[in-house]
């Protein structure tokens, strides 16, 4: 078994920043759907730029990592204490090598572990097989975004739009829109859910996750879970969410359905919601050596090229930002304005809001930019690279953010998914704005950092410190003005209508 430990790298390098086959083909088809030109058309080719730079780079799709989750089948006898103490080295090394974020976080103290390693991570599922001369080890990477919007219903109930859910196919039914609707920017759309129908709270959960495993063009074996599949396919897409929640065609790329029994008691539908940076892989290995064999979820074709460049298409209409921002040029951006941000920009996520509720910023941050980001970086020769730097979700800065807004005089906030009623107040009051930047984009992002010139509040973990970053044409979109508008708020509301043409039942 020399060779494990090298496998299970390889594994989590590949799946880190190289999307399988059919998850490639799927976002393609999502781009036919779109209209040239519109904001999710530009959000999906920067996604598959993104793809493109990342499989180059062997870097990173997505910074955020998320908890690294191991399925594996071994042979009887099979030394499972050895194996495991191997992929927990090959987790703290691919942590250090920059192709995971350091994502494991001590749940009392708030510390992070630094190496992906702790109580329960990384997440690891054994079980025995007949086989005696291969191992299976599979890997599924899902960040927190797409994560946060898992979601659990128990039937019957009432269902907001779409009235009750019985249980039956029906119920199902509204229950995976629902799912998908709730959702909106939040989780990375375009995206795809696991689905499992029945078992119990933990179980369930499981087993919608094990959905992901499944290929995003296979056929399910059961012809009722086929249909309802095939269903969700055809109808998902006509709630409009589009990419990042902007409003279009495409929506979802994969509804993969299973079933356990359950309690008469009991009838859950979990549903495992994935973003488009859909990181899943697994390989076969020799029992004896373990060297890889054969990979799963790969072709004998070069891998698909998806983006037209590796540069987002521009029309001549972005709008050049160049911080500090004065109130007057903010008030005079709205939303649908895309924008190209060159200067300083400070990142801050949770741990960071909640600081500044109560204590004075490391820096001055009147007129500034504060990026919702947890970036992938790595110390080289005494000085910092961030390899990946995509947004993560605002909405969990929503109880904080207006408050910073005024005590500190930021001029705009960067993230993704949007922000509630509170803090587009403050933007009008204030005068300031959120810019939209597209989730899961990385690369992207990272080959617009300059420069980085500082860090402070390291004690919070790497992800949630305060980086001071020079970038140069940096792309969002405004989502939510300082007049009140917010695309959020409409594309929500839109889409409830379109949700609410579904309540009828069909089955």
């Amino acid at each position: 078994m020399n060779e494990f430990k090298n496998s299970i790298l390889t594994l989590i390098a590949d799946t880190s920043s190289n999307l399988p086959p059919d998850v490639r083909k799927a976002i393609q088809k999502a781009q036919q759907r779109e209209t040239e030109g519109s904001r999710s058309a530009l959000a999906l080719e920067t996604i598959a730029t993104n793809i493109d730079m990342a499989c180059d780079a062997v870097g990173p799709i997505c910074q955020d990592t998320g908890m690294p989750t191991f399925f594996i089948h071994t042979p009887v006898g099979a030394n499972q204490i050895e194996m495991k103490r191997w992929i927990r080295e090959a987790v703290a090394e691919s942590t250090k090598s920059g192709k995971l974020r350091s994502n494991s976080v001590d749940s009392l103290t708030g510390k992070n572990s630094g190496d992906n390693l702790g109580a329960g991570t990384p997440v690891m599922h054994w079980e025995q097989w007949e086989n005696q001369d291969e191992i299976e080890v599979k890997l599924l990477l899902k960040g927190g975004g797409c994560e946060n919007k898992n979601i659990q219903y128990s039937l019957p109930m009432e269902l907001e739009h779409l009235g009750k859910a019985g249980r039956n196919l029906d119920g199902i039914r509204k229950c995976i829109l629902h799912a998908v609707w709730q959702a909106q920017g939040h989780g990375c759309a375009i995206g795809a859910v696991g689905v499992c129908i029945g078992g119990d709270r933990t179980s369930g959960y499981e087993h919608a996750k094990m959905q992901l495993f499944r290929t995003l063009d296979d056929v399910n074996p059961n012809p009722e879970l086929a249909s309802l599949e095939q269903y969700i396919m055809e109808h998902a897409n006509d709630l409009k969410i589009g990419t990042m929640g902007f409003g279009g065609n495409a929506t979802l790329i994969g509804c993969k359905i299973g079933v356990q029994n359950r309690l008469p008691a009991s009838f859950f539908v979990s549903v495992a919601y994935d973003c488009w940076a859909f990181r899943r892989q697994g390989v076969i290995l020799d029992a004896k050596t373990g060297a890889v064999k054969r990979w799963l979820y790969k072709e004998d074709a070069p891998v698909i090229t998806m983006g037209k460049s590796r540069e987002i298409p521009l029309t001549g209409k972005e709008i050049a930002l160049t911080t500090p921002l004065t109130e007057e040029k903010v008030r005079s951006l709205k939303v649908g304005d895309v924008v190209l941000i060159s200067g300083r920009m400070y990142t801050g996520r949770d741990a960071i809001h909640a600081h500044l509720m109560h204590n004075d910023p490391p820096v001055d941050l009147q007129g500034q930019i504060l990026y919702h980001c947890g970036p992938v970086s790595i110390k080289q020769d005494g000085k910092w690279r961030i390899t990946a730097a995509g947004p993560t979700t605002s909405s969990r800065e929503e109880p904080y953010q207006a408050d910073i807004i005024r005590k500190f005089g930021l001029r705009a906030v960067v993230g993704k998914g949007g922000m509630g009623a509170k803090t587009l107040a403050a933007l009008k009051q204030h005068g300031a704005v959120y810019l939209n930047a597209i989730g899961g984009a990385a690369q992207y992002y990272a080959q617009c950092i300059t420069s980085v010139d500082g860090v402070d509040l390291e004690q919070f973990g790497l992800p949630e410190a305060m980086w001071h970053l020079t970038v140069k044409n940096f792309p969002a979109i405004v989502t939510m003005d300082a007049n009140g508008n917010s695309l959020h708020a409409e594309i929500e509301a839109l889409s409830a209508k379109e949700l609410s043409l579904f309540s009828q039942s069909v089955y």
